[in-house]
């Protein structure tokens, strides 16, 4: 009976026993979190706990039969779509690393421990007057992720992505020894650590770029009503200087809603939209309504939200893919009842999942992030309509660096990408979903573009190495000593058939 319900009816579930066991979660944490940092004792800690891992790693070294390692956080706590296999036969070494160490004003640097979100930071630096460049969507994605996984933003048009505001990187090497690196020192190590997924060391910290932050983001609703007008406006915003952020949600083949956003201190009261408010409606519902209002200058709307409101707008719905968990969600008599507790953490909705839910969501559901250059858009709006069908759809665009690593451009200057966020039910009849992905995964290679790898692959190693550069990492792993015998490749651990 709990299975059938877990599988065909799991709202009843996630609103009986998951939104209530989140919202205590939560404000332990936030209340844990804020004594912790008050009190100064987190660097304290920080050295503590960072000899506990070493003392692991020497042990670790010091047996005749070697396992790989990898960090003991259960794999539904992660972001990604499935749980590694690995995590079953590995050497798990205990990372209990969660706070932010300190804020240094003079060289404009936050340095955080590996496993704080966003959620944290924001609600620490924005009443200090302090941000982050990049603030990726939703609230439990961890820096550690991001930096070795990927992480973006609607300002990464100016910034780049996650890795690129960040300054140096702190680690635990097989061998125990502890190092820093940035671009000056270590520079290889420091470019090999961003999307390696934890195959080279354990990160322990990591000091990220802060920039002063405004009280509000001053919002304009740009509604297209074809695929022309959609990459013309989209391409004119990117490069709009003016534009401290810029998205685009796509509703259908040829209707969409630009948005590009600037930092104000400054707002007209009856324009301010408070839109965290648990009463307030799922912001990609928001937008969907300007579809069908027009203006000659193309804006149909200008709104000014406050700031860590923005950064979390999406958060709320999880994009939109709460709406499949609980249908009724966006109604207004849910959300003034229940909306406070709204969203349940995705690792909770993910500890809960029974094995046939898995397995519809393989085969029903997609969850993918490809990023491609912008001068590939038409062609992959195209393809994905085709193969998928599914809207709306996130556009993101964001600054490739030319930096060494797994991913830059393929010339030597820096380029404009977008991220295409696909998240949900395609309307394809029939779906099969490694036909699909894999065209998509082609066309990305073709075009030099990248997939995030938290969702499934379906590329073969060959093809892998085709995507993602791996030259300066190949290069690193076998300069450091004993890494190659005590991590795997990144390909082992995110491929299709190393997650479950």
């Amino acid at each position: 009976m709990l299975g059938y319900l877990l599988t065909h009816h799991r709202w009843i579930f996630v609103c009986l026993l998951l939104l209530p066991v989140s919202a205590v979660y939560k404000v332990f944490f936030y209340v844990r979190n804020k004594i912790v940092f008050w009190l100064a004792s987190a660097p304290k800690l920080h050295t503590k706990r960072v000899r506990e891992i070493q003392r692991q790693i020497r042990q670790w070294g010091s047996r005749e039969t070697k396992r790989f390692m990898c960090t003991g956080r259960p794999g539904w706590l992660t972001m990604c779509i499935k749980v590694g296999r690995y995590k079953e036969t590995y050497q798990k070494i205990d990372i209990n690393l969660h706070d932010v160490l300190n804020i240094d004003e003079t060289r404009q640097v936050v340095r955080v421990e590996p496993l704080v979100t966003m959620g944290q930071v924001t609600s620490l630096l924005n009443p200090l007057g302090w941000t982050l460049p990049v603030v990726p969507e939703l609230d439990d994605l961890t820096v550690g992720g991001l930096i070795m996984g990927c992480g973006i933003e609607t300002s990464s048009h100016k910034y780049g992505l996650f890795q690129h505001v960040c300054v140096s990187f702190e680690l635990v090497l097989a061998d125990g020894s502890l190092v820093w690196c940035s671009k000056d020192e270590n520079p290889n190590l420091f470019y090999a650590i961003p999307w390696s997924h934890g195959t080279i060391g354990f990160l322990v910290s990591a000091e990220i770029r802060i920039v002063k932050a405004s009280h509000f983001v001053r919002l304009n609703y740009i509604p297209v009503q074809s695929k022309d007008e959609l990459i013309r406006r989209f391409q004119q915003e990117c490069e709009g200087q003016e534009n401290d952020f810029v998205e685009c949600l796509v509703f259908s083949q040829s209707r969409g809603v630009i948005m590009a956003g600037q930092f104000t201190d400054g707002c007209e009261p009856d324009k301010v939209n408070v839109i965290s408010r648990f009463w307030k409606p799922w912001f990609f519902t928001h937008v969907r309504k300007y579809l069908t209002l027009t203006d000659s200058s193309g804006v149909v709307a200008v709104e000014y939200i406050p700031l860590r409101d923005y950064y979390h707008r999406h958060t709320k719905s999880i994009f939109w893919e709460l709406q499949d968990i609980i249908p009724f969600g966006n109604n207004c008599l849910f959300r003034y009842l229940f909306g406070w507790l709204v969203p349940p953490p995705i690792s909770l909705l993910k500890l809960t999942q029974t094995e046939t839910t898995k397995k519809l969501y393989e085969l029903h559901h997609v969850v993918q992030d490809i990023l491609i250059p912008l001068k590939q858009l038409s062609d992959a709006l195209t393809l994905i309509d085709r193969e998928v069908k599914l809207y709306p759809m996130w556009l993101c665009p964001f600054k490739l660096m030319s930096t060494p690593g797994f991913v830059h451009p393929a010339s030597d200057q820096d380029e404009m990408y977008v991220d295409i966020g696909l998240y949900g039910n395609p309307q394809v009849k029939p779906y099969i979903a490694k036909d699909c992905i894999r065209k998509i995964e082609q066309f990305a290679r073709e075009t030099h573009g990248f997939q995030m790898m938290y969702g499934d692959t379906y590329m073969t190693k060959d093809e892998f190495h085709e995507m993602f550069d791996h030259n300066l990492y190949n290069k690193v792993r076998k300069s450091l000593g004993h890494c190659e015998e005590a991590f795997p490749e990144v390909y082992d651990k995110v491929s299709k058939a190393a997650r479950k």
